[in-house]
């Protein structure tokens, strides 16, 4: 659009619900005009839809042969004025339709007679997710479902159809939505049946077969730490993690995920509150006690429907049994809801990286530092690599820590130039031991994305998107490798997703200011500097003295205009941790930005230029933070000078 006629453009994370008449090609002309004619009149019938144009939170494209609405509040509106527009669409038999709901990025563009057209991944997503339905189908991706999987209400209404192929090779993670009077029962004939004995089931009888999995609905919350040692919280929230791992191998379990779990940590719950807003049948609680080379594990299994006890047991065993102990926990639970375990399934949930109790204590404590921590952080990696390496010493064949070590080799490379390949042959070992590992190909990707061969980087990221769709690594390695590749609108979704999986990644939220505020969306980039900031204080509020969450709190202070407290953060952090080069880069970014502090910002980037690593050096090229300093010549010279260093010293 010339931008003579261009009045706003704006991008936000929205809700899209998008609709099509079923063999509108082969109707007459005045057909397809009165069915389209028709369609809107359904549609504009809708409260959902009058409520939201009414706010002014609603767009309407249309598209031919129907229509994307798009909603700007939550998911449930889309989902909402699906069932009334099927509802509705029982006075209209001639009237075949179906539709496509999904979450995610689109820009909206006005002209100046109030115009408006939109486009993006969220609207391209809606669309793939319903051409995998028939008539009457209302299509869910992923992302919509686990939303709604939030409120109880819609949970027995929700249907899993599996991944499926759509254009272009893409692939989607579909489910069918319907209730007693709205949408359509039946699978889509599009979708290939699933393999896993649940998924086949439920399209040969969805109703018997998803009131079983309604009935055997689990949520495991986080088992207290009762060591009286806060060091070992890492231990209870690794043997919980695991036990969720291993039930959600179980096909007819539903497994409520960790991010949803985990946020009833350390918290007071009343089980059936619980049961009653996740909609789960079940409850697992418990309380891991580890000293002096013994493990004690309480663990209740309790009906949500009434507070009772399915199944409770103590166990008081040596840490060396700890993996047996998880099994037999994973087991008794699958016998407690009588519920018969298929083969592939029990060898699953056996499973495990290591079967050495010293190299898994090692890995949970490195996995706890990268999950809670943040990438730069330079004194963090090495920590990672010496307990990772320390593990593979004592078990070779840990996949897991191996790939665990390659991060941290590769960011070490990439921030302050350290290690010779960084973290290649590591990434390489976890995939020759384990070729279904999901961080070892997201990690691969990082670094392949870092000498610049980028196709090859894409295929590496999407196998482990396909492979652990849940993964917080992933889900961040992602987003970042589409960042480099300056997109900066394909990156939100899975920084945000990145953000929801683990609530100590700061650096995720920070990276969303950086979108956001390129984007122009000044009230994403408040939110996401809000969750910036909460997360930094709650770091230092044990560590004091950690750089990096003052790198990204300060950036996230500016944007919410403190700008003198943001500088106080920043004059204590360069005392205390003055070689953390990230942390610096990011007080360039507050002060370019959000500060206006030009001279200050050079100033500052001109000793960082002289020691990052070509990872960093390369995302300063890139960087959108940047772009108030790049056409100054101080910029371009330290730019040219630190790239020359690199390439004698690479």
């Amino acid at each position: 659009m010339p931008s003579e006629i261009k009045k706003e453009v704006t991008l936000e994370i929205v809700h899209v619900l998008f609709l099509d008449i079923v063999g509108y090609s082969k109707r007459l002309t005045d057909e397809q005009q009165s069915l389209i004619d028709q369609l809107n009149q359904v549609v504009r019938s809708s409260a959902v839809f009058q409520k939201a144009e009414g706010a002014d939170r609603l767009i309407k494209i249309p598209t031919g042969d129907g229509m994307a609405l798009i909603f700007y509040n939550s998911p449930e509106q889309p989902v909402e004025c699906a069932l009334e527009i099927s509802r509705e669409l029982k006075r209209f038999p001639e009237m075949l339709v179906r539709m496509g709901v999904h979450s995610g990025p689109v820009s909206a563009v006005t002209d100046l007679n109030d115009r408006t057209n939109a486009a993006g991944i969220g609207i391209n997503v809606a669309q793939r997710v319903m051409d995998c339905g028939d008539s009457g189908h209302i299509l869910l991706s992923k992302r919509v479902a686990e939303d709604l999987q939030q409120n109880g209400r819609w949970r027995p209404s929700l249907h899993d159809l599996g991944e499926v192929e759509v254009k272009h090779g893409e692939r989607v993670h579909v489910f069918n939505f319907y209730t007693d009077d709205a949408g359509n029962p039946e699978p889509p004939k599009k979708v290939p049946q699933a393999k896993s004995i649940h998924r086949a089931a439920t399209a040969r009888s969805p109703d018997r077969i998803e009131a079983k999995r309604a009935r055997f609905s689990i949520c495991v919350l986080p088992f207290a730490n009762m060591s009286g040692e806060g060091e070992q919280e890492y231990f209870s929230d690794g043997i919980t993690e695991d036990i969720i791992t291993d039930l959600s191998k179980v096909s007819a379990l539903d497994i409520i995920s960790r991010n949803t779990a985990f946020t009833f940590k350390n918290k007071p719950v009343d089980v059936r509150q619980v049961a009653a807003q996740l909609r789960v049948s079940h409850v697992l609680e418990g309380s891991v006690r580890k000293a002096a080379g013994r493990v004690r594990i309480t663990a209740q299994l309790i009906d949500g429907s009434n507070d009772s006890h399915v199944w409770a047991e103590r166990y008081d065993r040596d840490l060396n049994d700890i993996f047996a102990l998880q099994d037999e926990i994973s087991r008794a639970i699958v016998d407690a809801l009588k519920i018969k375990l298929l083969p592939e399934e029990k060898k699953a949930i056996e499973r495990r990286g290591t079967e050495n109790v010293d190299a898994y204590n090692l890995y949970l404590m490195a996995r706890e530092s990268y999950a809670t921590g943040f990438e730069g952080d330079g004194r963090r990696n090495e920590t990672i690599i010496r307990l990772c390496r320390r593990a593979v010493e004592i078990d070779p064949n840990y996949a897991e820590a191996w790939a665990l070590i390659a991060m941290a080799e590769m960011l070490l490379r990439s921030t302050s130039g350290r290690g010779v390949d960084g973290g290649l042959a590591a990434a390489e070992r976890a995939l020759e031991l384990n070729v279904d590992l999901a961080e070892a190909h997201a990690v691969k990707a990082r670094i392949l994305s870092e000498e610049k061969r980028h196709d090859e980087a894409s295929r590496e990221i999407e196998t482990a998107l396909r492979l652990d769709p849940q993964s917080h690594q992933v889900n961040k390695c992602a987003a970042l490798l589409r960042f480099r590749q300056q997109r900066l609108e394909d990156s939100i979704p899975y920084f945000e997703k990145a953000v929801a999986l683990e609530g100590g990644d700061f650096g995720s939220s920070g990276m969303l200011i950086t979108c956001y505020t390129a984007l122009g969306n000044r009230e994403a980039a408040r939110r996401a500097a809000e969750i910036t900031l909460a997360r930094a204080e709650k770091v230092l509020a044990r560590d004091s003295s950690n750089g990096s969450a003052m790198g990204h709190g300060s950036d996230a202070l500016a944007v919410l205009g403190q700008g003198e407290r943001a500088k106080d953060w920043m004059a204590r952090a360069l005392l205390i941790d003055p070689e953390n080069m990230t942390m610096r880069y990011n007080f360039v970014c507050a002060l370019a930005n959000h500060l206006d502090d030009k001279e200050a910002a050079l100033g500052m980037l001109g000793p960082s230029f002289e020691k990052m690593g070509a990872g960093l050096i390369n995302h300063a090229k890139i960087d959108p933070d940047m772009d108030p300093l790049r056409e100054d010549p101080r910029f371009k010279a330290m730019l040219a000078a630190a790239e020359k260093r690199v390439e004698l010293t690479s």
